[in-house]
């Protein structure tokens, strides 16, 4: 007996099939199969992937409701297919047991698409700029959460995940990402991200990012970087390790670390109109990136900050749904998945539209795909998604502060403290000397 077909009206299905064709420009062709080997009717690779970001787009108040909402976009985006399984129980269950490899698979694709999307955006004066970051995603009060992945922060909160992101700044794009427990360093996260940077990228960072080991690392892989140096950094100047030594040049030398080479660095100070802001980059000539640009670069790392804004509140992912550690990691994989697919259909069409991807709103992003996913907005699906060339940012002018007037659970951060800075002692000089003519055999 066929199992019966519940589908949608074939206006429905009409915007359905032109979401799946926008989607899937982006989704590679090879490797995620829309059949089963065996012909047998079951979550492919393919449906997995594409119900998992339609997921993410859903505002619902339960990950079965948003299940229940994707399911018939997905029967109208493949009309003619004999349906998949309609609970959220069997879905989640095969995505579980295929999202890493998927994700193996999806993300590469995704990578290249943003560079081929960006266009002139690609760099910034000359220089590919991504930016890194890192955040606390909550979940449920589980005891199976908080044996995974740990209670950080303040005193009674939810075990949270906590996941390090880099962007591509010069379209606000997702380039790679990294989670673990609540307790996991941002660090080690960026150290397993290097290797999928591209080539002499300039990297953008907080002060969170500091340390001789990671710095040696990105050195030794050709990066280039900007990072905020705080009060637990402590620097040397005139070591006399380099041989053109001028005011900006500096050193970080921990004493943990000299059996090895000191890193030479550059000091810029720049002024946010309140305090001076202690940057180190290993450019060290002012004619290759002059210190205005370096606090002009710096200043659009706030791109990530705006990310996290948006996947939290705007895409509603502050906390997750999922109740068991193994869920709630594959619910927030595909969060990130889905927001950057998000970007790529309407970044690539803003650009296209000579629209800066700057002034990209995800909240008008989300506007026009669920208008799309349940059938309405117009007569041709196709002007439904050219809508997304117009999801930007308002631009009228302000009258009035946009924060609470009075907002008691506002974090009120104090900035970090300026790096420590001594002149070398004669030792340290002897030392640096040592290592610059013995430097090959070092």
């Amino acid at each position: 007996m066929k199992r019966q077909r519940i589908g949608t009206s074939s206006g429905s299905q009409s915007y359905h099939r032109e979401l799946l064709h926008a989607i899937g420009k982006f989704l590679p062709r090879a490797g995620l199969p829309l059949q089963s080997r065996d012909h047998r009717i079951r979550w492919t690779d393919r449906l997995l992937a594409v119900t998992a970001m339609l997921m993410s787009w859903q505002s619902a108040s339960s990950l079965k409701d948003a299940f229940e909402g994707c399911w018939h976009v997905v029967a109208g985006m493949y009309p003619t297919r004999r349906r998949v399984g309609h609970t959220y129980e069997g879905f989640i269950k095969a995505l579980q047991k295929h999202s890493q490899r998927l994700l193996l698979i999806v993300l590469p694709a995704l990578r290249n698409q943003v560079k081929l999307a960006a266009r002139e955006h690609w760099k910034i004066e000359g220089w590919i700029v991504m930016g890194v970051d890192g955040s606390r995603i909550e979940c449920p009060r589980t005891a199976a959460n908080e044996s995974a992945f740990g209670c950080a922060g303040k005193t009674k909160t939810a075990p949270q995940q906590f996941v390090t992101t880099v962007l591509h700044v010069g379209t606000g794009l997702i380039w790679d990402w990294r989670r673990g427990g609540g307790k996991e360093a941002e660090r080690n996260h960026l150290r397993q991200m290097i290797a999928t940077m591209p080539a002499k990228a300039l990297l953008l960072a907080d002060a969170g990012f500091t340390g001789y080991e990671l710095l040696n690392e990105l050195l030794s892989n050709g990066m280039s970087f900007i990072l905020r140096a705080g009060g637990n950094v402590r620097l040397l100047k005139k070591l006399g390790f380099v041989v053109r030594e001028h005011d900006g040049i500096v050193y970080v030398w921990p004493q943990a670390h000299r059996d090895q080479a000191p890193l030479v660095l550059r000091l810029v100070v720049v002024h946010d109109g309140r305090k001076p802001v202690y940057l180190l980059t290993n450019v060290l000539e002012d004619s290759a990136l002059s210190d205005a640009q370096v606090g002009t670069m710096y200043r659009r790392r706030w791109g990530i900050e705006v990310f996290y804004r948006s996947l939290k509140r705007t895409m509603e992912k502050h906390k997750l749904h999922s109740a068991s550690p193994a869920h709630a990691q594959v619910e927030l994989d595909w969060a990130l998945a889905g927001l950057w697919m998000l970007g790529l259909l309407t970044v690539q069409r803003m650009i296209r539209s000579h629209e800066s991807p700057s002034r990209w709103s995800v909240a008008q992003s989300l506007r026009v795909v669920r208008r799309v996913m349940m059938g309405r907005g117009g007569r041709q699906a196709a002007r439904n998604l050219f809508a997304l060339s117009r999801a930007t940012q308002d631009t009228y002018r302000r009258r009035a502060s946009k924060s609470a007037r009075n907002w008691p659970h506002k974090k009120k951060d104090k900035p970090p403290n300026p790096p420590k800075i001594r002149t070398a002692n004669r030792q340290e000089r002897q030392a640096a000397q040592w290592f610059r003519e013995n430097k090959d055999a070092a």
